[in-house]
Parts: C-alpha cells; sequence; structure tokens
C-alpha cells in the first residue's frame, strides 16, 4: 500500500466523456478506487462525493471516481446519480495496481481481479492521506477533514 509522503503515481485515463484526463501535477487532488459503478456499495461512495461537491470545489480541489467500469458505464453512472467530479476507466486495472488498489479478490465463491476501494489524497505529487478498505457511507466527510 502507497504510505503518507510516497510520490503519487501519475496518470492519464478517459473519463466519462471520453476525454482524456490526468492527475494534475500541482495543487491537491482526491483520487478514489471503487469496484464497480452503479451497485450500491460504490453509489453509497459516489453519492457521498456528489452531496459533500461544493467544499471540494470551494478548496479547488478535483475528485477522481477509478474503476476497471469501461467508459460507457461511467457515462451511464455520472448521469444517473448527477456526479459533478471526474470518472475515469482503467480497464486493465494498470492505474489501480500503481496504486496497490487492483488484485485478487474473492466473492461468492468466485476469485477474480478487480479494483479495491481506497482512496488517496495527493498534493503536489505526493500522497498526504490514505483511505485503505474505506466504508462508503460518510467517507467523503472524512476525506475532507484530511485536505491540506
Amino acid at each position: 500500500m502507497l504510505s503518507v509522503g510516497d510520490d503519487a503515481p501519475t496518470f492519464e485515463l478517459r473519463d466519462q466523456h471520453g476525454d482524456s484526463v490526468a492527475l494534475p501535477e500541482a495543487g491537491t487532488a482526491v483520487v478514489y478506487f471503487y469496484p464497480r459503478a452503479d451497485t450500491p456499495g460504490c453509489t453509497t461512495e459516489a453519492c457521498g462525493f456528489r452531496d459533500s461537491w461544493e467544499a471540494f470545489a470551494e478548496r479547488d480541489v478535483p475528485v477522481f471516481g477509478i474503476s476497471d467500469d469501461p467508459v460507457a458505464d461511467l457515462t451511464a453512472f455520472a448521469e444517473k446519480y448527477d456526479l459533478p467530479f471526474t470518472l475515469l476507466s482503467d480497464p486493465d486495472g494498470a492505474v489501480a495496481e500503481q496504486y496497490d488498489s487492483y488484485g485478487e479478490k474473492n466473492m461468492f465463491g468466485k476469485t477474480f481481479d478487480g479494483t479495491f476501494r481506497n482512496t488517496f489524497v495527493v498534493h503536489d505529487g505526493e500522497v498526504v492521506a490514505v483511505f485503505d478498505g474505506v466504508s462508503p457511507d460518510g467517507h467523503a466527510e472524512d476525506v475532507l477533514t484530511e485536505l491540506p
């Protein structure tokens, strides 16, 4: 797992509009990884960021939600829940893997590779806060308390 003080891996991925988006080199950003768009836990987490969006926007802090969903699924998810922040498609899990947020999972007796629910606050390219295996409910408020 990445730790506070580590360099944040850079990335460039397609967003819910199909545009290429990169992690900003300067300033603060929230990078959160989630398993699957439009599932109960992921919806709770995303709607928490949506409902707290004004506080992030006032601090000029972009939020990037990353999953291995295809762009079309992200588009539908963002539209359905009126999500004002950026969702990014990491189809092969390469970026999530760099953030120690992708790997083997077990669910309903099946083993598969997938995205773990982790969040990182990045400031000027450095990890300044880490949330490992987060609970979706109330998570956005927890992240707000860790912004520099």
